[in-house]
Parts: structure tokens; C-alpha cells; sequence
């Protein structure tokens, strides 16, 4: 092998280099029986950043506002609180936050279709520690999800 051949294997990731070796991986969420495009398929990483992102924004602004007086490490502190309240509620009973409404994601349960208040109380509890959610296995979901059950799809 080249060495050529064998950075631009690392630099594309193990997915790449496991399909160009001839493995067919499918499509991400095929082993979970979701479609490969559109409603229902797995959510990208994009969009599920994104959806963070205006949570977390959304919670600092909450935090900033009404709760503490100016910026400093409490409002931090509250504004983590805040996620995780509104993570449990919202996950476990409408299946989104306002973020992923916004972005077109929800949470769901692969047995159910839609999360309990355990399940979603578990995710949000590993979402907050942060690394389980930059662990990622092969369709794309972050090891919170993995551990809950759940899959983040689009709407």
C-alpha cells in the first residue's frame, strides 16, 4: 500500500476504508429499519448540533435573563440545570426540544416510537456529561442514544 493510499484512508475515517476493502455497510439506520433519506432517517450531525446549539443558547439566555445578575460562572451553572430540565420534559413527552423542533428532529424510542420519561431522563443525564454524545457508532448515534434506546430522526 501506498503511503499516499494509507493517509487518505485515516483522513476519511474508518467508515471509507472499511467500504473501499469491498464491506457494504448499508446506509446509516439500516440496521435499525429506518429509510436512508427523508422523514424518519437518521438525523445528520449537522442538524443535531445545531439543535444544541439553540438549546443551549436558548437556556443561557434563561439563565442570564431571570436568574442570575450579569454573566459569570453561575450562569453557567444555572443555565446546565436549565438544559437539563428542559431536556427531560420535552424529550419525554413531546419527543423534541425546541431546538430539534426547529432543526426537524425528534426523539423516539426504537421499540415504541416515542420516548418515556425514564428513557428520555437517562439521555439527558448522559447528554449533559457531553462525552457519551461525541461517541458515535456506525449509524451515526451517540452513545447516550445507544444507552437509552433511542434514535434522533428527522420529522
Amino acid at each position: 500500500m501506498d503511503n499516499r493510499q494509507a493517509i487518505g484512508s485515516w483522513l476519511s475515517g474508518p467508515r471509507a476504508a472499511i467500504e473501499e476493502s469491498g464491506a457494504d455497510l448499508g446506509h446509516r439506520g439500516e440496521q435499525l429499519g429506518l429509510p436512508e433519506e427523508g422523514p424518519g432517517s437518521i438525523a445528520r450531525p449537522g442538524r443535531r448540533i445545531g439543535a444544541v446549539a439553540v438549546d443551549w443558547a436558548l437556556c443561557l439566555l434563561i439563565a442570564y435573563g431571570l436568574i442570575t445578575d450579569g454573566y459569570n460562572q453561575s450562569t453557567g451553572n444555572w443555565a446546565l440545570l436549565i438544559f437539563f430540565v428542559l431536556g427531560v420534559l420535552t424529550v419525554g413527552t413531546v419527543g423534541f426540544t425546541p431546538g430539534k423542533r426547529l432543526f426537524g428532529l425528534r426523539v423516539v424510542d426504537l421499540a415504541t416510537g416515542r420516548p418515556s420519561p425514564l428513557r428520555a431522563l437517562l439521555r439527558t443525564v448522559l447528554l449533559c456529561l457531553a462525552l457519551p454524545a461525541l461517541i458515535w457508532d456506525r449509524d451515526g448515534r451517540g452513545l447516550h442514544d445507544r444507552v437509552a434506546r433511542t434514535v434522533e430522526v428527522r420529522i
